[in-house]
């Protein structure tokens, strides 16, 4: 049985790094993309900052989207940038989209399909 390479590792996400020419890339792949040698599994720091980021105002086609029971609500997708030097493209979960700004501290999360960012709170900054 294989690991969905977009799951979430002890401590993280699972992302990958080249043992060549230590280019790290998220979701996890065993080759590398800049330059084709063997990359070994790297936990990612799961938090970071937004690089840049858009609003999806319109429901997506169907199939294969589903409404959810409520109706579809616009949200936020983002690429926010790790520590590890590495962006990674997540859904922004905030309360208000207009008070989303590019830099802003974002705790990354994986699960099923695309990961999840939230707002830092200031205790786990300190963390």
């Amino acid at each position: 049985m294989t690991t969905d390479p977009r799951s979430a590792a002890a401590g993280g996400l699972q992302g990958a790094r080249c043992s060549g020419c230590s280019v790290t890339v998220y979701p996890a792949d065993d080759t590398c993309p800049r330059c084709g040698g063997p990359a070994a599994p790297a936990v990612l720091q799961g938090t970071g900052t937004l690089w840049t980021w858009t609003v999806q105002r319109y429901a997506p086609k169907s199939p294969p989207y589903q409404a959810p029971p409520g109706g579809f609500a616009p949200f936020a997708l983002g690429y926010v940038e790790l520590a590890d030097d590495v962006r990674v493209a997540a859904v922004l979960d905030v309360d208000d989209l207009d008070d989303i700004r590019i830099g802003m501290a974002l705790s990354v999360t994986a699960g099923p399909g695309v990961p999840r960012a939230r707002p830092t709170t200031l205790s786990e900054e300190g963390s």
